[in-house]
């Protein structure tokens, strides 16, 4: 599904002269290059406030602890996502609200958000889901009519641009009153271990999370607040910081690689490609709403786990992102859920299926794969 090898490969000599680099200092924990990568980061999102962290789930967790939600306070999220999503919101004894998502793209419904407010709900989780952009917009405006915080999950839409009705383009993640992302290695953004941020353009907010992030700490031994461990190594920080200036090319392979796959699936009855977001066509030259950190289509009529099968027996990795909505989960099933409500997710877990995507695509891959596909769709529909 991702090709790290390959990817290590174009960039090695800078990879390991920056790694050998933060051996000879020993800074492991929040040295220089942690510093160093932070600012480049605010500088590549234009967003005032980058703190480093452990991990993506960590970094979602920390969001909302440093807006101060309280146990039993409602947070509205999407139903067809990870599991990290609503984890970290029932860890911290808040309530998750899990709503449905749009047919089309898969991200949250804004519908489906009006409908689950209550004088209970104090914030929105969108997930900038596969890499593509959530209706920031129309969130944000309902955020604002009924008071609530917006915690974006950027973890799978690192470099992608919101555009507004007006034209404005934005960096997502920048939008929400605050937002994560996950550094894990297959990621557009990508380390060789584990790490996360949080991203905010609130002053106090960012101090409040910086002290959250290291033990509650501001000066040494003085906790100030309820605070954890998760703090992204120098090791992580240097590799991020070379491939952060790879991000834009890295994403812009991975719309070409985009654009040929739906090239080849274009006009197949039975086969649904990836869509952009409300204002664009996804692979249009003007707008980058999508990063594809899956490439992910549907196929109708089809037993998408027989063709699963089918690619995995001819050498093609490929993936069901998701194939049990979080409504379902053993771990988040509630009374309050009704299954009309998920109609979209539960049609979506039978139809999905991801292909590869990464830097490296070739046309001969890209090739292969949507013949074996297509052969398969043709002869089992």
């Amino acid at each position: 599904m991702v090709d790290l090898k390959g990817q290590y490969n174009g960039i090695k000599d800078q990879v390991d002269h920056s790694v050998l680099d933060v051996l000879d200092s020993t800074a492991y924990i929040n040295g220089p290059r942690v510093h160093e990568f932070q600012k480049n980061l605010e500088t590549y999102l234009d967003v005032k406030h980058v703190i480093p962290c452990a991990n993506g789930t960590d970094a979602l967790q920390i969001a909302m602890m440093g807006l101060g939600l309280q146990p039993g306070d409602e947070v509205i999220t999407a139903d067809f996502t990870f599991a990290a999503t609503v984890e970290v919101i029932a860890l911290l004894r808040l309530t998750p609200v899990l709503v449905d998502v749009d047919p089309v793209n898969f991200n949250i419904d804004i519908d489906a958000i009006k409908r689950a407010i209550t004088p209970k709900t104090k914030a929105i989780v969108p997930v900038h889901l596969f890499g593509l952009c959530a209706n920031m917009e129309a969130i944000m405006e309902l955020a604002d009519a009924h008071d609530l915080f917006v915690i974006e999950d950027n973890a799978q839409g690192i470099g992608a641009s919101y555009t507004y009705s007006n034209g404005k383009k934005v960096k997502s993640g920048t939008i929400g009153h605050v937002a994560s992302t996950s550094f894990f290695p297959s990621k557009n953004l990508g380390c060789y271990g584990d790490g996360g941020a949080i991203f905010t353009n609130d002053d106090d907010l960012a101090h409040t999370i910086r002290g959250i992030v290291n033990h509650g700490m501001y000066v040494r031994y003085h906790h100030d607040v309820v605070g954890v461990n998760s703090r992204l190594d120098s090791i992580q920080a240097a590799i991020l910081d070379i491939k952060l200036k790879h991000l834009d090319t890295y994403n812009n392979k991975r719309r070409e690689s985009a654009r040929k796959y739906n090239d080849h699936f274009n006009n197949h009855d039975n086969i649904v490609t990836p869509t952009g977001c409300n204002s664009c066509n996804a692979l249009s030259d003007s707008c980058n709403c999508h990063v594809f950190h899956q490439y992910t289509i549907k196929v109708i009529n089809v037993n998408r786990d027989a063709l699963a099968t089918h690619l995995n027996e001819n050498g093609i990795p490929c993936g069901v992102y998701y194939p049990i909505p979080l409504h379902l989960q053993k771990a988040y099933v509630d009374d309050r859920y009704i299954e009309s409500d998920f109609v979209v997710t539960n049609q979506l877990i039978k139809e999905v299926i991801s292909l590869p995507m990464h830097t490296e695509l070739d046309d001969e891959q890209i090739n292969f794969i949507t013949s074996t596909v297509i052969n398969f769709v043709n002869n089992n529909s």
